[in-house]
């Protein structure tokens, strides 16, 4: 296959799994971002994943959602802004994960790792349907409107049903 710098996030658009389903945006408690996306997205409490998942492990945090039916499954991206994905993203009108680098400095995000392998912090939040459900503030927003958007991409998941062929 030849080289294809604008690769779609997902290969087919007319697709959708939890477009029907109801969010709601719960605010964290401490630096517990991925944990309280995980009871966001399965209607349980932030603490029943702490100590069950690895943050820094999107494969621990997809056999989690197993309880709810779901799973994760990679979308292609690199370290450009989420707002370079989001169009793209809201088209797609489904329920995702998008993590970024906290940081606007370009060249601390690319840069070595301090004396304890340190980088920079990251987030994680939701898409659903075209809004943002952040954990940091507890809100909803519309995703064309949110921050994220000026921030680069660490990951962007889908959350597809636990049966999906595709996924981690």
């Amino acid at each position: 296959m030849p080289y294809d710098a604008t690769s779609r996030l997902w290969p087919s658009a007319g697709e959708g799994y939890f477009r029907t389903r109801t969010l709601r945006a719960i605010r964290q408690r401490g630096p517990h971002c991925v944990s309280t996306v995980l009871a966001m997205l399965t209607d349980a409490r932030p603490e029943d994943f702490q100590g069950r998942i690895n943050t820094q492990d999107p494969a621990s945090w997809s056999e989690a959602l197993h309880v709810a039916g779901m799973k994760l499954a990679y979308c292609p991206t690199d370290a450009r802004k989420l707002k370079h994905y989001m169009q793209e993203l809201v088209r797609l009108d489904d329920l995702f994960t998008l993590s970024y680098y906290t940081s606007l400095d370009h060249d601390v995000i690319l840069g070595e790792p301090n004396d304890r392998g340190w980088i920079v912090g990251s987030h994680i939040v939701i898409l659903h349907r075209g809004v943002i459900l952040d954990p940091a503030s507890g809100s909803s927003e519309d995703a064309l409107g949110h921050e994220c958007g000026d921030y680069h991409t660490k990951r962007i998941f889908r959350v597809v049903p636990q049966n999906h062929p595709r996924g981690i």
